[in-house]
């Protein structure tokens, strides 16, 4: 089975110039966790609830005011509407990401989750896997 066939094909994005609170805004309204920012429809990057608190809230920054072109992480990781769910999954497990954003000529065409993946019975082992990668806790120096 492809990723076409399991992705999301409805998806909100945001424009690198529109504000963190109007990202936190968007993640309620439509109960999401990371938004693909685009230039059109070409993704340039994805923001996340975590680099909203991170990057912005914990570093006293004015949501209202500033870009999400500072918080976010530029060039994410992507995978294409053609490769196999498998593939898709142990990319997400490697690089510690929920959702894969997916392009096509450039230009971004869905998004696969962790839920996606898990839904399917004979790939629930693969999200599972995923899963225990992603939430491996990192060393801290706390």
């Amino acid at each position: 089975m492809i990723v076409k066939d399991i992705m999301s094909n409805d998806i909100v994005s945001l424009n690198s110039e529109d504000s963190v609170e109007r990202a936190a805004q968007i993640m309620k309204q439509f109960d999401v966790g990371s938004i693909p920012v685009c230039n059109m429809e070409k993704l340039i990057g994805i923001v996340t609830d975590r680099d909203i608190t991170l990057r912005s809230v914990a570093a006293g920054g004015n949501s209202n005011q500033q870009k999400i072109s500072d918080v976010m992480t530029p060039n994410p990781v992507t995978g294409t509407p053609n490769m196999d769910i498998q593939d898709a999954a142990r990319i997400m497990s490697e690089q510690q990401i929920r959702r894969l954003p997916i392009i096509q000529n450039n230009n971004l065409v869905g998004i696969v989750s962790l839920g996606d993946i898990s839904l399917e019975p004979k790939f629930q082992n693969n999200a599972e896997d995923a899963l225990k990668n992603i939430s491996e806790p990192t060393k801290s120096n706390l």
